[in-house]
């Protein structure tokens, strides 16, 4: 290895050694919702709505009823990583007997923390949730930039999925 390469790696490996996670309680909520919008700027949303209201009325009244679960990632007090799990119902298929589905969205990583496993960790937490729940898949709408994430951690494609917007 290079001076460089391991200089590069230590760096990475020190800053990721001051993360620390925890679940997203009403505190931090303000924030969140912030880096959602920004989340979903960067993946080419170009609508000009507010969802602020909408995405503070949906997060209190699902955190509170335990249908949204997030983690965090905190470089300190700042919180450099987001996730979201969203726990639904519909009828039984036989890919998932339970008909229970965690819908993954928020997964968010600040540009300057990228490439640290931020995201993997974030997406472990998720997931384990998920499977406590008693959900039997997760289902993502992947960005461009998440694919090779959801790829190595066992996500498939499929091509099936359609959309109507009202």
């Amino acid at each position: 290895m290079t001076a460089v390469v391991i200089i590069a790696h230590y760096l990475t490996v020190f800053k990721c050694n001051h993360i620390t996670y925890k679940r997203l309680t009403e505190k931090e909520l303000d924030t969140f919702i912030q880096m959602r919008i920004n989340q979903l700027r960067e993946e080419g949303a170009t609508e000009d709505v507010d969802l602020t209201p909408y995405l503070q009325d949906y997060y209190k009244r699902h955190l509170a009823d335990g249908t949204f679960v997030s983690w965090l990632a905190l470089d300190g007090e700042k919180i450099v990583g987001t996730s979201g799990m969203s726990f639904v119902e519909r009828p039984p298929i036989f890919s998932c007997p339970s008909g229970r589905l965690g819908i993954l969205s928020s997964m968010f990583t600040n540009p300057n923390y990228r490439r640290m496993g931020i995201a993997k960790e974030l997406l472990d937490r998720v997931v384990s949730e998920a499977r406590n729940n008693g959900c039997g898949a997760v289902h993502i709408t992947a960005s461009d930039m998440g694919v090779k994430l959801y790829s190595a951690y066992g996500f498939v494609h499929n091509e099936n999925f359609m959309q109507y917007k009202l």
